[in-house]
């Protein structure tokens, strides 16, 4: 995608001046960012979603006596029957990975990286329906699918920031609005992380939430620590060689700090287990059981393909590459691979392509490394054949 070119998507803004002036840093309207905009999904079809063992679902209710109420899914038809006309949300994630058509949308945001997409949410509002003033820790698109949603927007916040005392919703106890919108379909509204918000439906309304993953620095060094420490020997410890004497055997000394600091310099410091961690980390499904492969050999593989077999990538995997020295490190549901520089427009083409077939393929089935790699893929789910 060239950076330069203006953007519906964005209201007439390059890809390169939304990075630059808003991205992470303030809000953004677009009217009719999608022009005639019609839901892929609709209610009751988004309903039905919520039923499913699977699928993660949530309602808030927001009535007198307990002003906020959370319930988790799944549910069943009898909770959708009983709900009252009025100020409640469904809420479901990750609906682009049941929904090919809710998937397509996040085609439109690939002038960013598509590793740090985490899900598209959909959430039904009866009128008046909320989930209160609350801010994300990541970026989100909202994009109006049916009905109307007016959008207040206020202060940043951040892990200071005032908290009404409940179990399982984190909504701000005070908000101070700075901007107030209503959205029709097709509109959208980008935020930034940390910043308030509070949406309320006006009627029967869907609102699509295209999330981000933002891993928090206490997650970055807990994981990367605990991978790390795979590939450290249980020798290798704190040292002191060539010390001096002390003069107060209880005092913990700068110099002690300073072999402590270099001791992890030097691991924390690897590039190549850096990007390998990183890469499988920001990979990982969300649902790691929907991620099934099948037990198939490469002669097999190579007769389905022949005889008009599609394979297509699993919607819950995810995927990514990278480059190390003269090899690639391909990142597939959490697991990677290093590779030969060579298969490079293979990776491109796993990747990105919506379909791989015997004509886009044959060239690297013929060749034992890519032919390996595709049969590999397909062996642990990210993959599938498309009549399955």
């Amino acid at each position: 995608m060239n950076p330069d070119i203006p953007l519906q998507l964005l209201g007439g803004l390059t890809a390169r001046e939304f990075l630059r002036d808003y991205w992470q840093k303030k809000p953004l309207l677009v009217r009719q960012a999608f022009t005639d905009f019609e839901s892929p999904i609709d209610p009751d079809e988004l309903a039905g979603l919520a039923l499913e063992e699977e699928v993660e679902s949530r309602l808030v209710l927001e009535h007198g006596e307990r002003p906020w109420e959370l319930r988790r899914g799944p549910f069943n038809e009898d909770d959708f029957a009983t709900l009252p006309e009025r100020d409640w949300t469904l809420l479901v994630q990750a609906v682009d990975q049941f929904v090919p058509e809710v998937a397509e949308l996040l085609e439109n945001f690939r002038f960013l990286p598509s590793w740090r997409i985490d899900d598209v949410m959909i959430s039904y509002a009866a009128p008046g329906g909320s989930v209160g003033p609350h801010f994300d820790n990541y970026d989100v698109f909202l994009l109006q699918g049916h009905g109307t949603r007016n959008w207040k927007v206020g202060q940043m916040c951040n892990s200071e920031s005032k908290l009404l005392e409940h179990a399982d919703l984190r909504i701000l106890a005070e908000f101070e609005q700075t901007e107030e919108w209503s959205l029709e379909p097709g509109d959208m509204l980008y935020l930034p992380p940390r910043l308030a918000h509070f949406g309320v439906a006006e009627d029967n309304c869907l609102t699509y939430s295209v999330g981000f993953r933002a891993p928090s620095a206490a997650e970055v060094l807990t994981h990367f620590t605990d991978f790390l420490s795979q590939f450290l020997p249980d020798e290798e410890r704190y040292s002191d060689a060539d010390a001096q004497p002390v003069s107060d055997p209880h005092q913990i000394q700068h110099d002690a700090l300073d072999r402590l600091k270099a001791l992890l310099a030097e691991h924390m410091g690897d590039e190549r287990l850096l990007l390998t961690w990183f890469g499988q980390f920001m990979t990982e499904p969300r649902y790691p059981e929907q991620v099934a492969g099948d037990e198939l050999s490469e002669e097999e593989l190579i007769d389905s393909l022949e005889q008009g077999a599609i394979l297509i990538r699993n919607p819950s995997a995810r995927l990514a590459w990278s480059e190390v020295d003269d090899n690639l490190l391909l990142f597939a549901s959490g697991q990677s691979r290093l590779l030969p520089g060579h298969l490079r427009d293979l990776l491109k083409l796993i990747c990105a392509a919506d379909a791989l077939h015997i004509e886009n393929l044959v060239e690297w089935l013929r060749d034992d490394e890519g032919r390996t790699l595709v049969c590999q893929l397909v062996q642990q789910g990210s993959l599938g054949f498309a009549n399955e």
